[in-house]
């Protein structure tokens, strides 16, 4: 299948190269061009714009911060809009407001274009490994046309509904992810502060009921002090907004979500916007004056 991908960060390169290793043709644009380059060296072409990339292409994904630069990609000047044919589809795979994803499908309908919106959960991790989870919102006909094609990038792809349900999904799926942290964090001072080794504390409740696979992976970053991002703070800041201003304009309240996006709101003041998200320990570690870490003393149970 000939498919364009725009949008080449941490997540985006990693799925367009599995899109390459799937069989699929890729065209690519991206701003930065030495990683343009490097997918050209493992098979891909580029193009010099998004309407460039839509012209050569009967699918176009998306992977992209936020709203703004999701429309400016699809609808603005030079888009995809201006170069998609009748027939063709758009899938965004970013995290943006559901209503924006709404207002963009109304906008290529009127050209003869679908779209899903296909956010996905997993981090960088799962994007290298091709083994992403994938919430999709749209009409059946398309998401049973294009399952195979999330599939080369996921484990898991799931239709929740018509357009905008995708990013609902992944509303809820991040304000789950954001609160656990914040448990997963307060636990961890909590045993620091009291002075029981918090490797060994995650040890011992890892099988247990609050044992998952998001305990598994963020803890050890804990313990190692390595925030590199999977997932940016300043990402997971802005999912929680979306998440709190479609709760706002349907009368639902988020207190918790609101508390979190309030401490990673002083984590980005605070310069640390682009560690992941692991790091939202660091703020209980600021209030409590420890750190949470591996200890130098041997581990009893080996």
């Amino acid at each position: 299948m000939n498919v364009g991908f725009i949008g080449l960060g941490i997540m985006g390169r990693p799925m367009s190269k599995n899109l390459l290793k799937a069989g699929h043709e890729v065209v690519v644009f991206g701003r930065k061009q030495h990683i343009v380059d490097e997918l050209i060296a493992v098979g891909a072409r580029s193009a010099a714009s998004p309407r460039e990339v839509a012209e050569q292409v009967e699918v176009v994904i998306t992977m992209l911060p936020n709203s703004p630069e999701v429309k400016e990609v699809v609808l603005g000047e030079n888009g995809i809009i201006a170069g998609a044919k009748a027939g063709s589809v758009v899938i965004d795979m970013s995290s943006i407001s559901p209503l924006v994803s709404r207002e963009i499908s109304e906008e290529l309908l009127q050209r003869g274009v679908e779209m899903l919106d296909a956010p996905v959960s997993g981090g960088e991790s799962k994007a290298i490994d091709g083994t992403l989870s994938v919430m999709v919102g749209g009409k059946n006909e398309v998401f049973e046309k294009y399952y195979d094609l999330l599939k080369a990038m996921a484990a898991s792809v799931v239709r929740t509904g018509e357009i905008g349900a995708g990013n609902v999904t992944k509303l809820a799926n991040q304000v789950i992810i954001a609160l656990y942290i914040a448990g997963m964090s307060e636990a961890m001072v909590l045993a620091t502060k009291v002075g029981v080794d918090p490797e060994l504390v995650y040890k011992a409740i890892k099988g247990g009921l609050a044992g998952s696979p998001a305990l598994d992976a963020k803890v050890p970053q804990m313990l190692d002090r390595k925030f590199n991002p999977g997932f940016r703070i300043k990402l997971m800041s802005k999912d929680l907004s979306n998440a709190l201003d479609t709760a706002h304009g349907i009368g639902a309240s988020l207190p918790l979500t609101a508390s979190v996006m309030e401490m990673m709101q002083a984590l980005k003041v605070g310069g640390l916007g682009d560690l992941d998200h692991a790091a939202l320990v660091r703020y209980y570690e600021m209030l409590a004056q420890v750190e949470v870490k591996r200890s130098l003393h041997p581990d009893p149970t080996k």
